[in-house]
């Protein structure tokens, strides 16, 4: 997943979550759950929270994801402002609704059902606001304008400004390192505007997860595999010191191609890879080198579909 797909995704999901202030929407159920749900603590009052709150948040994520895909196709300070607002509105209510979770959750009665979705009420918010007033419409503002930058951003190949789903498909065929340099370096250079904005975005989550019980937000991610956060931390560290050996091995057999291509002026014969001759923007994907890098006689890696969609016609 690219870093702009993701933020497309943090949009989706906080403008998913409902709020009560929508248009068409139950603006009394809210209310009505709180005072009539939440004043008995059992097995039966947990099924109710959860039916409503599952009713409200699905009948207002119709309204919100159309917002939302406006606001991705379509990107302008209007639908930026409607986005904005829609995704606060979600987060609040969705806040509010993991706070009253917490407590269901500790009911020793439960369904099995039941303690499934409380626990996705109380975990699943990808980006939780703090309760205090404000907080959820400034962590909203933010995730939009974070949102926005990054979609308009642009970066040049050979001079020509281009977009980033362009340098990325021109990534891959690129060979000369002067030019993959110029892509790389004014691609992620739209993002030092954008650094004041993610750290305050990461604080009011970071404030929202602990008003949940959770350490911080990284911690309150990891909770959603079935084990503890450090169980989850602790496994990460096991697999990645299973691959590290291949890892490594890998790494220094396309450093070693890539400086024979290059020469060493261009790709050192030690240390880091040059990011920008990996052949994808973010180096999270290396096939698009393969001609470079791989063995004599081996053939290729499969088939292409784009070139076999093209080759067709479509």
């Amino acid at each position: 997943m690219t870093k702009r797909s993701l933020l497309v995704t943090i949009a989706l999901v906080l403008a998913a979550c409902g709020t009560k202030d929508a248009p068409d929407q139950g603006v009394g159920e809210s209310a009505g759950i709180e005072s009539a749900v939440t004043r008995v603590r059992d097995g039966a009052a947990a099924d109710a929270f959860v039916a409503a709150a599952e009713r409200e948040l699905g009948d207002f994520s119709v309204y919100a994801a159309k917002v939302a895909w406006i606001n991705a196709t379509y990107i302008t300070e209007d639908t930026d402002w409607l986005n904005a607002r829609a995704a606060a509105q979600g987060t609040a209510l969705q806040v509010k609704y993991a706070s009253e979770a917490v407590d269901f959750a500790a009911l020793p009665d439960l369904s099995v059902d039941t303690r499934r979705k409380l626990d996705i009420l109380r975990q699943g918010i990808v980006l939780p606001a703090p309760r205090r007033a404000g907080a959820a419409e400034e962590l909203a503002m933010l995730a939009t304008r974070l949102q926005s930058a990054y979609a308009k951003g642009k970066g040049t190949h050979r001079g020509a400004p281009k977009r980033g789903a362009e340098l990325e498909a021109l990534m891959r065929t690129e060979r000369d390192p002067d030019v993959l340099r110029e892509m790389w370096t004014s691609w992620h250079a739209i993002g030092k505007p954008m650094r004041a904005d993610y750290r305050r975005l990461v604080e009011l989550a970071n404030e929202g997860a602990r008003e949940l019980g959770f350490a911080d937000l990284g911690a309150m991610w990891r909770s959603n595999y079935d084990m503890e956060a450090q169980e989850f931390a602790a496994l990460n560290d096991r697999l990645w010191n299973e691959v590290k050996p291949l890892y490594r091995q890998l790494h220094c057999y396309t450093r070693r191609a890539l400086s024979r291509r290059y020469g060493e002026a261009v790709q050192a014969p030690s240390g880091p890879l040059r990011a920008d001759l990996l052949g994808n923007m973010w180096a999270q994907q290396w096939d698009s080198i393969y001609d470079l890098v791989a063995p004599q006689d081996v053939g290729d890696i499969g088939h292409d579909l784009g070139e076999l969609l093209r080759a067709a016609n479509y």
